[in-house]
């Protein structure tokens, strides 16, 4: 006998090669070598899809402050960043939304890869997912104008402007969710620190939504804009140390 093993007999440029099958199905070479992918060569797979965690959330970030800051008429202390979807250049922000939002589901695929079992290890990357994908709607589904952005355009609600209200919303709560998610995976003393982060993440990027829709419909003129803004730097910084430090090599919980 072959340690229990079943010799199978495969055609290969026609000859006869001997290749053993052990009991759980992986085949193996006449020197014992497995045909599987090594765990060395998966984690270099994952490894540019964990990446994405890192530009996407940066990228983000700094289009909105950029475009925010040279925009002529627009005033980011008080508009919200999907208005420079709106007027002219707004097809830099649908670009930046586009970009942002297939570098975040490629993050949330390496991250599934990356985490197999474990608490979170299913509904945080499918949480991720649903955030990456909002921001790849909200691409092409513009806003309608409003807090004075466009100048003198109407703010009149239409059927692509509530659409754009109701995927920002998922798109919160969506990350709101999975900080919270995946802040179980840390409960232990050794990654409390994380799990304190995330949790303090979720509530931060929970707060300043809330803040931000009643500034802009309770407040004329107030930091609507920069409530937002608060959220979006705050979020897309987790997002980008949580794809850190998955690529370090750590597992976050028990799995580390």
């Amino acid at each position: 006998m072959l340690d229990r093993s079943i010799v199978v007999l495969t055609t290969i440029d026609d000859e006869r090669t001997p290749v053993v099958t052990d009991i759980l199905g992986s085949a193996k070479t006449p020197n014992g070598e497995t045909s599987e992918p090594r765990s060395g060569e998966r984690s270099t797979a994952v490894r540019p899809l964990l990446a994405c965690g890192i530009i996407a959330p940066l990228l983000n970030i700094v289009v909105v402050l950029v475009l925010g800051a040279v925009r002529p008429g627009y005033n980011a202390w008080k508009v919200p960043d999907s208005n420079l979807e709106l007027g002219e250049g707004g097809w830099i922000q649908i670009t930046n939304y586009l970009l942002t939002g297939a570098l975040l589901l490629a993050f949330a695929a390496g991250m599934r890869l990356r985490l197999p079992t474990g608490r979170g290890s299913t509904w945080g990357p499918i949480l991720l997912g649903v955030y990456g994908f909002t921001f790849v709607a909200i691409g092409p589904i513009l806003p309608d104008p409003s807090l004075g952005y466009p100048a003198g355009a109407s703010t009149a609600s239409t059927v692509h402007g509530t659409i754009h209200i109701l995927l920002g919303l998922l798109q919160f709560t969506s990350l709101i969710a999975a900080c919270f998610v995946l802040s179980r995976r840390d409960e232990e003393p050794k990654t409390i620190g994380w799990h304190r982060y995330s949790v303090a993440t979720g509530l931060l990027v929970a707060a300043s939504y809330i803040a931000f829709v009643l500034t802009a419909k309770l407040v004329d003129g107030g930091p609507a804009g920069l409530i937002e803004r608060i959220g979006i730097i705050a979020g897309g910084i987790w997002i980008a140390l949580l794809a850190i430090r998955l690529m370090s090599g750590s597992r976050p919980g028990s799995d580390e």
